[in-house]
């Protein structure tokens, strides 16, 4: 279940430091699954029509804010920020459930994978919810821990220099803590069908979860 309350320790950094490159690469040698995560997302993320302003929280390398049109990232992994920064991206180091924003300073905010490696998802639900305007929206990317991809990688999970840090969440986990902190007006898609072996082409995204492994869920404050 989604940890309340937790004290917040440091931050998992050093994996990602220290394989930032390997971390990278990956989108290139998965393009197709990436390119499809990134559909999926454009769906609740449409910068140039609407001229929203957004932040990406848990930046990474700038994957996902860069081809979005999200200006602003913010990541604990200085190494990560200086290639998010390479990709055009303003990058700030900090955590997610400290936010060195003032409220209500963005239209949007993104948390793609994310809450797996947050420490405290309720403190940083709770900072979303303060920076962001009212009407304004959070959307979560994340893999359903009950899909077929993430039971895979719960199965594997020590072997990953990534994941073996990540905690896995299903969506009803995901949705009870944003009820909790005040979201609401909840919509979901999905794409990443069977085996990452099968996507062999970018995916089309359909409503709702329960068939694939990567879930969007946009939740209103």
């Amino acid at each position: 279940m989604i940890r309340y309350g937790a004290v917040v320790d440091v931050p998992v950094i050093e994996p990602f430091e220290e394989n930032c490159a390997e971390y990278d690469r990956w989108f290139d040698e998965n393009r197709f699954i990436y390119l499809s995560e990134l559909e999926a997302l454009r769906h609740f993320i449409r910068v140039g029509e609407r001229g929203e302003k957004g932040v990406e929280i848990g930046v990474g390398t700038g994957r996902f804010a860069a081809p979005l049109g999200i200006g602003v990232g913010i990541d604990p992994s200085w190494r990560m920020g200086e290639v998010a920064r390479e990709r055009g991206i303003s990058f700030l180091g900090g955590v997610a459930e400290s936010l060195p924003f003032r409220d209500e300073a963005f239209d949007f905010v993104l948390m793609m994978v994310t809450i797996c490696f947050v420490e405290d998802v309720k403190r940083a639900f709770d900072e979303v919810y303060r920076v962001l305007k009212v009407n304004g929206s959070l959307i979560v990317g994340f893999i359903d821990k009950y899909s077929f991809l993430g039971r895979t990688y719960l199965h594997k999970k020590e072997k990953s220099k990534f994941y073996r840090y990540a905690r896995f969440y299903s969506v009803d986990e995901v949705m009870v803590g944003l009820r909790y902190t005040g979201f609401h007006n909840f919509k979901m898609i999905q794409t990443i069908f069977g085996g990452l072996e099968d996507i062999t082409t970018v995916q089309s995204f359909r409503d709702g979860h329960g068939d694939g492994s990567f879930v969007v869920l946009q939740a209103l404050k």
